[in-house]
């Protein structure tokens, strides 16, 4: 705890003005579990990373008037959502209060003439779709986490979809929303004024700003999203190739093929695949030779995905892939959200078996870009490795993030033996995201495509590549949230407050 009894007592009197007993949580059971997210940190040090308490609340007023007070109070609050975010977005790093927005997940609208929904933020994709579902249609926002992540979460990190390149992602499905500022207002951002409009050219576009910020301009409490009609057929085949860079060519053409029921393609290299016959225990393991894979998925209406199959398939062959068959390309997409944050377990250099977590780190690289990428990012785990056992290098993927291919979400997948995580092995694993940062803004791409860069590590290079921009940030911080309230200590923010704010 940050805040000292007394003063502790004082917020929650002063909450009991807009929440009910029950919505105010101080237990240490109740904080714990509001202080944890997927991403690995030393297991000795959880307990500097706790709220003051956590609260409930069920409506935008609500939000609202627990803001007010911790602004006036000067007590930091720190959104959470479905707390799957990897770069600490949702762990309070000053203690302060933890708004929890779960109870906000009602489904407030639901209008099948525009196509739109309006929603609580406290609901997930996988219920919101079981509503959608009786009414023939869908909203594509489909993280890896999709089970147990948040609107509200997918809008503070600017969500980066499976499928997005063929439904768009969190930015594009997201039509408007009301978001509750560090200083209590409550402000409707969308394109122009409109709940449901999707393109407005009146006054500066405030909705990305509003959006990918990790709790450190506010919260977002009530959201109107596009929704498309239920695909009535899917194909996700994967191919096997004997080499990455056949398979590395394959996946450009395919992205590049101009198949409009096209929803992404994913590029799987050697390690990823070695990792998944050696340690994925629901992986159906292919031969030796097999080093690399390539999955593309469709949706769509079925004599549109049909000709679109062909033309993949097509496209697929002529690149030397074989076809690993119905069963194991169905069931491999149809598992992809199953290994999110799970139990796993890595090898040691001597090939123990010990239980390690699961961590990525992620850029938005381009096509061209993705060989030397590849080769940098391996050299950098394979260096942490050699001085300790406490990471296990499990491979790449290269997710496309548009129809046209120009670019990749990228990420490695690094097992960390958590229980063994100490000071030091953590200042090894800081400097390792420096670099593999670093690596990215080399070949002219972004820290990260998805989970954001606000952690320790990668972080530090925001400045760089921002630019001038990122003293943008530092203005608008400071406008927005003049006494410091909201999320502090996230993405370098707290230069706002310094003399002459200046990097």
């Amino acid at each position: 705890m940050t805040l000292q009894a007394e003063r502790l007592d004082d917020v929650v009197s002063a909450l009991r003005t807009v929440l009910a007993d029950d919505q105010i949580l101080t237990s240490k059971p109740d904080r714990y579990n509001r202080a944890r997210v997927p991403a690995p940190f030393p297991v000795h040090r959880w307990s500097e990373r706790l709220p003051d308490l956590a609260v409930l609340p069920t409506s935008t007023e609500q939000v609202a008037g627990v803001v007010r007070i911790a602004n006036e109070l000067r007590v930091p609050v720190v959104p959470r959502d479905g707390g799957t975010g990897l770069t600490d977005g949702a762990v309070p790093l000053r203690g302060g209060i933890v708004v929890d927005v779960k109870r906000m997940n009602q489904v407030k609208e639901l209008d099948l003439d525009n196509r739109t929904v309006t929603v609580g933020t406290g609901i997930n994709m996988l219920k919101l779709n079981e509503v959608l579902g009786h009414h023939g249609l869908i909203y594509p926002d489909n993280p890896a986490s999709y089970p147990c992540s948040l609107v509200g979460g997918r809008i503070g990190t600017s969500g980066w979809s499976l499928i997005g390149s063929r439904y768009g992602h969190t930015r594009d499905l997201v039509l408007s929303f009301d978001h509750v500022l560090p200083t209590g207002e409550v402000l409707h951002v969308g394109d122009g004024i409109g709940h449901k409009v999707s393109k407005s050219s009146s006054g500066y576009q405030l909705k990305h700003l509003f959006m990918g910020h990790q709790g450190t301009l506010g919260i977002a409490t009530e959201a109107t999203l596009k929704l498309f009609p239920k695909p009535e057929a899917e194909l996700s085949p994967f191919w096997a190739f004997d080499n990455y860079d056949d398979a590395y060519r394959c996946v450009g053409a395919l992205a590049r093929a101009g198949v409009a029921t096209f929803a992404g393609a994913v590029l799987f290299d050697e390690w990823k695949v070695a990792y998944l016959r050696r340690d994925d225990e629901a992986y159906i393991p292919q031969p030796n030779d097999v080093r690399a894979l390539v999955c593309s998925v469709m949706y769509g209406y079925e004599d549109e995905v049909r000709a679109g199959g062909k033309r993949l398939f097509r496209i697929a062959k002529e690149h030397g892939a074989r076809y690993l068959g119905d069963e194991i390309s169905e069931g491999d997409w149809a598992a992809r959200h199953d290994r999110y944050a799970t139990p796993l377990h890595g090898r040691t250099k001597a090939g123990q078996v010990v239980p390690m977590s699961w961590h990525c780190e992620d850029a938005a690289v381009n096509y061209t870009a993705l060989p030397a990428v590849t080769r940098a990012w391996h050299e950098i785990v394979a260096d942490l490795r050699r001085r300790t056992d406490v990471f296990d290098d499990w491979g790449m993927f290269a997710y496309t993030s548009a129809s046209t291919g120009v670019d990749y979400l990228t990420e490695i997948d690094v097992g960390i033996w958590e229980q063994q995580l100490d000071d030091r092995a953590w200042a090894m694993y800081v400097q390792a995201k420096r670099d593999i940062a670093a690596v990215a803004l080399k070949h002219h791409g972004s820290i990260s495509a998805c989970h954001g860069s606000c952690r320790d590590g990668e972080v530090d290079l925001v400045p760089d590549e921002l630019g001038r921009g990122f003293d943008v940030m530092l203005g608008l911080k400071r406008q927005l949230d003049p006494n410091n309230i909201m999320n502090p200590g996230k993405y370098l923010l707290d230069r706002a407050y310094e003399t002459g704010a200046e990097r």
